[in-house]
């Protein structure tokens, strides 16, 4: 037999919890939430809300659960999952993006068993959820709905499908001719979106507009990482703005650019980190008992870090030079109006949207071993150009 919750407790738990910072405040709230039993639904009802003026604020389903994750931990990622869940149905259609965001959701830890440590948790996910700050909203572009879901559809699937293989394969031939064919698939996508939206008129029904996507740029080394992705996004006709304290890129550019950038990018960070991984092992392998006795472990291990960051450093360079490069032999002189008008769309579209940017240096490169090797990696990365547009 159930009986009903007493609103005051969840208001007096909240009050304690979730506006003070302090360890004792979270306890006493915590305390309160396990003497209801009956609490549960309404502690719920308010957690979909908290959820919903995150999507108020431009937070979406992955930026939620990314900044739980690294704010708190698994097990509250794995609440904050359940609310999201929770909520949908009484959201609004937000696009495929949003969509495909809901599908994708992780599981996450299970909740803690007994009631004060679910209570503790349920409020410092609370907590960070009622101190998100505002974001830009990433307004999906409409695009053609007649024609685009579903031929996109296909091709993702086949380019996750090869680049996938590509990251697995330990031939390298086998990993060129996989990467190539997915650059082929990417360029002949964003050309058919190119070419079909310059021949419609500007004021046609699902004209086709810049949109944004939000990426995340984890630690370690996120640095490096947000120039790796910055340097895609360029190649690509998009552009990135870096948000270094909550973990994360904005991508501004054409739906099928933004997907390019977003595939790339993933296949890139595997084959750098991969590439790091045994440059790292064979550097550290001592050539001669001389030098094995100079390092030593101690200092084998100090090493680490800047020889990571400086390798991260160095590759996210030179692919940037490498897609430089080849995006300047790409295009033909009569397609040149229909790409700038394309890049004056992204650059007012990212105007409106961040008003006001800041450039940064990159920190920590001071490795020159982790330079070299991440230069080398740069090179032999699996790189195809586009083929010139027609």
């Amino acid at each position: 037999m159930s009986t009903p919750s007493n609103p005051g407790a969840v208001d007096r738990a909240f009050r304690a919890a979730l506006y003070a910072a302090d360890d004792d405040a979270l306890d006493t709230g915590a305390s309160l939430l396990a003497a209801d039993p009956a609490a549960g639904d309404e502690v719920a009802r308010r957690g979909r809300e908290f959820v919903a003026s995150a999507w108020q604020r431009g937070w979406q389903p992955a930026d939620v659960v990314r900044i739980v994750r690294r704010e708190l931990g698994e097990v509250h990622a794995g609440l904050v999952t359940a609310l999201i869940r929770a909520q949908a149905p009484d959201d609004r259609p937000r696009g495929r993006r949003w969509a495909a965001q809901l599908g994708e959701l992780p599981a996450g830890e299970p909740a803690p068993a007994d009631r004060f440590s679910h209570a503790t948790a349920v409020l410092e996910l609370y907590r960070l959820l009622l101190r998100l700050p505002s974001l830009e909203p990433l307004d999906e572009p409409s695009g053609n709905p007649a024609v685009r879901p579903r031929t996109e559809s296909r091709m993702l699937t086949r380019i996750r499908a090869l680049l996938a293989k590509a990251e697995a394969t330990a031939f390298p031939e086998e990993a060129e001719a996989l990467s190539a064919k997915a650059q082929e698939l990417m360029a002949r996508h964003s050309i058919d979106e190119a070419l079909l939206a310059a021949r419609a008129p500007a004021d046609a029904p699902g004209a086709d507009t810049p949109g944004a996507c939000r990426i995340g740029v984890e630690p370690p080394y996120e640095q490096a990482k947000a120039v790796l992705l910055d340097a895609v996004a360029t190649a690509n006709h998009c552009r990135a703005v870096w948000n270094e304290s909550l973990g994360f890129s904005t991508v501004v550019g054409f739906e099928s650019d933004l997907e390019a950038v977003e595939l790339l990018y993933a296949s890139l960070l595997v084959q750098a980190t991969t590439a790091m991984t045994r440059a790292e092992a064979a550097v550290a392998a001592p050539s001669a008992g001389a030098r094995a006795r100079e390092r030593g472990k101690a200092g084998g291990r100090r090493r680490t870090k800047p020889f990571r960051q400086s390798f991260l450093a160095a590759y996210a360079h030179h692919i940037g030079t490498r897609l430089a490069a080849a995006a300047g032999t790409q295009v033909t002189e009569d397609l040149l109006p229909v790409l700038a008008s394309r890049d004056v769309a992204v650059t007012d579209r990212l105007d409106r949207m961040f008003p006001q940017t800041t450039t940064t240096r990159l920190r920590g490169v001071s490795d020159e071993a982790g330079w070299t090797e991440g230069a080398r990696a740069a090179d032999r990365a699996q790189l195809r150009a586009r083929p010139p547009l027609r």
